[in-house]
């Protein structure tokens, strides 16, 4: 097979979708102002270069930016009530639970996420191939890009179930490519990481922590675990992660989306100096109605009145007799200095491991796990009496209270605990279907080989 030449610009049309026929693309020869992949791959410094592209992306455009998996599924579901009133983007399909297979969001989300796994594919590649990248930084860049890619592939497994799985760059074999069964997904996640977990260190590259490290992927090898049934595995990999010294429960509530936190597993840098989170572009607004979104009565229903979170995390905002609810996690709108987006955090850490304790009967080691969430918030503990139903019920309410609009979390927990069809009571189009997305059509048109379309759609 003919050498294929990857220029810089190559990864980029990646991120935006260029229309430039990828064949063309990858078998042209680079101009001479441009680099090969040889060329980017050639030194540690632009290795990383590229590398940080990938996590630009993630920022700008991706399922783990902060405006659209938590915000998307929070409409979903019945976290966010919307407000909007241009029908353009699909959103209003998507919280009355009327999607059909062209609704733009459905598109764009899937095809988001796949520009990113190919990006990685193609930074993957390109250390793979290197021949002058020393090997520690090889692998190191490797496992970076592979942690990132298995994220995406899980959140796109838990919302199109069946999906395709590329792990290459070429075109050839991507447009003809087939899709691999939802469980297929998650063992082929679990290989992934597993391979690339000796690569890579448990040591941040930044004191920031906006690169993964190798407890980042436990993580997410941990909930892949948990989908699989797999508890006692998830058990030990949750365990591993709360006992390292580089993380520490947050107890200050006004302090949980601060940067600098050491409970902070994962995060994403702004873009621009000075920008705002994303999350504060998509949920803010003041002293008016809601321009899109904001938080359901029957979430905020859900906080006692003594729950610090619904304190500091929740604001009204009263216009005449009407009062609405945003989310007020993130609160810099300008001149952002101490926030950036949260990946991961220990909390989810602490409450899947008490699901995974509470799974295997081991109630009284899961209990305090909640507790201390619970405390924090400064409502009243469990009981290690309580049973395996009622522990599981109140880590799936805790579980909502604390990560609203964080990353689909109320959509990922109510699937794992198959209690979807809660959202009956709050949605009256909901179906048991609606546990996933269709198929863009966009995409069946491209590649038949991607049929057959979900069930009801």
């Amino acid at each position: 097979m003919k050498t294929l030449y990857y220029n810089i610009t190559i990864i980029i049309l990646f991120i935006l979708g260029t229309a430039v026929s990828c064949e063309r693309m990858l078998e042209a020869e680079p101009p001479a102002n441009q680099m090969t992949t040889e060329q980017v791959f050639e030194t540690v410094q632009t290795a990383n270069a590229a590398l940080a592209g990938l996590y630009s992306g993630l920022w700008d455009n991706s399922p783990l930016a902060g405006n659209q998996t938590g915000r998307n599924l929070g409409v979903y579901t019945d976290d966010l009530d919307f407000y909007g009133t241009t029908t353009s983007s699909g959103f209003l399909e998507m919280y009355g639970n009327t999607l059909i297979d062209s609704n733009p969001t459905v598109y764009t989300y899937w095809a988001n996420a796949y520009q990113k796994i190919y990006f990685a594919n193609a930074v993957i590649e390109g250390v793979e191939n290197s021949v002058s990248l020393p090997s520690s930084d090889r692998q190191r860049i490797k496992a970076e890009a592979v942690i990132v890619r298995s994220l995406l592939f899980l959140y796109l497994q838990q919302i199109y179930g069946d999906i395709p799985y590329p792990v290459t760059t070429n075109y050839m074999i991507n447009q003809t490519i087939k899709k691999t069964s939802a469980d297929e997904v998650l063992m082929r996640i679990t290989m992934d990481l597993n391979e690339v977990l000796p690569m890579i260190s448990d040591t941040y590259r930044s004191t920031e922590r906006i690169f993964p490290n190798k407890k980042a992927a436990q993580l997410i090898l941990a909930n892949t675990y948990m989908l699989q049934k797999k508890y006692s595995e998830a058990e030990v990999l949750y365990k591993e992660i709360r006992s390292s010294p580089q993380y520490q429960f947050q107890n200050d509530l006004t302090k949980v989306f601060d940067k600098s936190g050491t409970h902070i597993i994962w995060q994403l840098k702004p873009r621009n100096t000075g920008e705002a989170t994303k999350e504060v572009l998509s949920y803010y607004f003041a002293n008016s109605a809601p321009p899109t979104v904001a938080l359901t009565t029957r979430l905020i229903n859900t906080f006692t009145a003594d729950d610090k979170r619904k304190q500091y995390w929740i604001s009204a905002v009263t216009v005449g007799s009407n009062t609405w609810y945003r989310p007020n996690k993130y609160k810099n709108t300008s001149n952002n200095t101490n926030e950036y987006s949260i990946v991961f955090r220990l909390e989810e850490v602490n409450l899947m491991l008490a699901e995974a304790l509470a799974r295997q009967g081991k109630i009284i080691e899961a209990v305090p796990l909640v507790n201390v969430i619970k405390n924090r918030a400064g409502i009243s503990q469990l009981p290690t009496s309580i049973s395996q139903t009622a522990l599981l019920d109140e880590i799936l309410l805790e579980s909502r209270k604390e990560f609203f609009t964080e990353t689909g979390h109320r959509f990922f927990d109510l699937k794992r605990h198959q209690k979807l069809n809660q959202l009956t009571a709050a949605k009256p189009n909901w179906k048991p279907y609606h546990s996933l997305w269709p198929v863009p059509q966009k995409e069946l048109l491209l590649n038949t080989q991607l049929n057959p379309q979900n069930d009801g759609y």
